[in-house]
């Protein structure tokens, strides 16, 4: 079976308080699985997701929005894509080609000072989604803390509407229309559209 494994941490968490973004971060891996069995977040800032590979690219947009709704903060994420060998209570120490890939990219893009990172089983299809990543991070590398907050209501509440959104948010309808189009949410959802098509075709 294949599955998909997000491993990340938080870039300039120790000069940001932790409640800013902490109860936010657990409260969105809550809606994806159980603690410490899918979800773990660990040594303050570093965190392990197990997802389905089809929402890999969704859930990444979920978590880069939600950690960049905060000034001054980012995150490091790595998707590894493959198989779970070895099953544990757990999940940092469960073992396979997910994890391992995750894990490895984690540590390239460190040493790299990139922000993002994809591995799967085929390297062809690794090249082109790092390609698509490195496109769509023009994008995203550029939100402001009031665009990624939007980006991470359409995210993590699909059905929300424009004016729904303005109202929680207490801006105007004009003013979700403006900030949709400056961070081409269409085009990301087209993207997400092109990595659930790789990822079906991959399983």
């Amino acid at each position: 079976m294949v599955i998909a494994v997000i491993t990340g941490d938080i870039i300039n968490s120790q000069h940001t308080d932790p409640e800013l973004w902490v109860p936010a971060l657990k409260q969105l891996f809550e809606g994806w699985g159980r603690s410490s069995v899918d979800w773990e977040l660990y040594r303050g800032d570093e965190f392990q997701v197990r997802t389905e590979p089809t929402n890999v690219f969704w859930n990444f947009l979920a978590i880069k929005s939600l950690v960049k709704k905060n000034e001054n903060l980012d995150v490091r994420i790595s998707m590894g894509i493959g198989d779970q060998s070895y099953v544990a209570t757990k999940i940092t120490q469960c073992q396979g080609s997910a994890f391992t890939y995750s894990g490895r990219g984690l540590e390239t893009i460190k040493k790299e000072g990139s922000t993002f990172h994809i591995t799967t089983p085929n390297e062809k299809l690794s090249r082109e989604l790092m390609l698509t990543l490195k496109w769509a991070s023009l994008e995203f590398d550029r939100w402001t803390p009031a665009l990624a907050e939007v980006i991470y209501e359409l995210v993590h509440h699909t059905e929300i509407t424009q004016d729904e959104l303005a109202k929680k948010l207490q801006v105007t309808q004009s003013s979700i229309s403006q900030r949709i189009k400056r961070a081409n949410f269409d085009l990301l959802k087209e993207t997400d559209g092109f990595f659930r098509e790789k990822m079906d075709n991959l399983a």
